[in-house]
């Protein structure tokens, strides 16, 4: 169940990611739920290092490092994604 819940949790972030970073993303879903899945981790590692993981209630603080986390890996991924892409195009 732990896995079904981190494939959700990474869907939700990376599309919400998505949606808040301007232009278009040209990484197919199945990395942006990747994406999204990582920077949940990152999220929650950033969390555990300020010592915010694990508060009274709802853990807002967390929430709002892991969408910034799955932002910046969004981003830098699909540059990489599209770099990669016109780089084999090229080389055919």
């Amino acid at each position: 169940m732990t896995w079904l819940w981190a494939i959700i949790v990474g869907l939700v972030l990376g599309l919400i990611a998505k949606a808040i970073i301007p232009g278009k993303q040209q990484i197919p879903l199945w990395l942006t739920v990747i994406f999204g899945m990582l920077g949940s981790v990152l999220g929650n590692w950033v969390a555990t290092g300020i010592g915010v993981n694990d508060t009274k209630g709802i853990d807002w603080i967390r929430h709002v490092l892991q969408l910034a986390g799955a932002i910046v890996i969004v981003a830098v991924g699909d540059r990489l994604w599209v770099s990669m892409r016109d780089r084999k195009k090229h080389a055919a």
